[in-house]
């Protein structure tokens, strides 16, 4: 979360839009403008196979239910995967290439504090511009906020760790473990 000029603004990428305890954080700590950032493209199969991941219609979803749960603004911000960078990723193959053209990349667009989309979704390169009154935020909160009264704090408890983690955590040998290898060590020697 950064507190800013315009507003208190958040920003996930892909999938945490979807991790409910991510959103939540963002939303305890008065989210207003929340950065909603997807990849270009997800083919999960052949694009000509049925039940492939429909990744605009789930961008659109998750949008709508984070900006009406948080009540504030989203930009969800489809990434652009231009024709240099389809040849690149499907070098000469012609099957990667086939399914690149043929999966619907993401689209970018606005969504207010009720979960409504209010403008143009784009899947083309540009700049898109929005203004935000972030009184919108207040009024919907007086109905419903996930982060106040609607949260049962007499049931639920939340907690973000802050800190660092690191891959590997290695515990040192006790010194009395260490001194026991240490004779038998210098028994074997001797």
């Amino acid at each position: 979360m950064a507190e800013t000029r315009i507003g208190r603004i958040g920003a996930l990428i892909c999938g945490e839009n979807t991790n409910p305890l991510a959103r939540f954080a963002l939303i305890a700590q008065g989210e207003q403008i929340h950065v909603a950032s997807y990849p270009p493209v997800w083919p999960t199969r052949p694009p000509e196979e049925t039940g492939n991941y429909d990744n605009r219609s789930a961008n659109r979803i998750r949008a709508a239910a984070h900006a009406f749960e948080a009540k504030c603004f989203v930009l969800v911000v489809g990434s652009l995967l231009d024709q240099a960078a389809r040849e690149w990723i499907a070098n000469g193959d012609r099957a990667a290439a086939g399914v690149l053209e043929a999966t619907p990349t993401s689209e970018s667009f606005f969504v207010d504090p009720t979960g409504a989309v209010v403008s143009e979704a784009t899947t083309s390169e540009g700049l898109a511009l929005a203004e935000f009154d972030l009184r919108r935020c207040i009024e919907p909160k007086r109905f419903h906020d996930v982060a106040a009264g609607y949260n049962r704090f007499d049931l639920f408890d939340f907690r973000v760790r802050r800190e660092r983690l690191r891959p590997a955590q290695f515990d040192d040998v006790a010194e009395e473990t260490a001194e026991i290898i240490s004779l038998s060590d210098s028994r074997m020697v001797g």
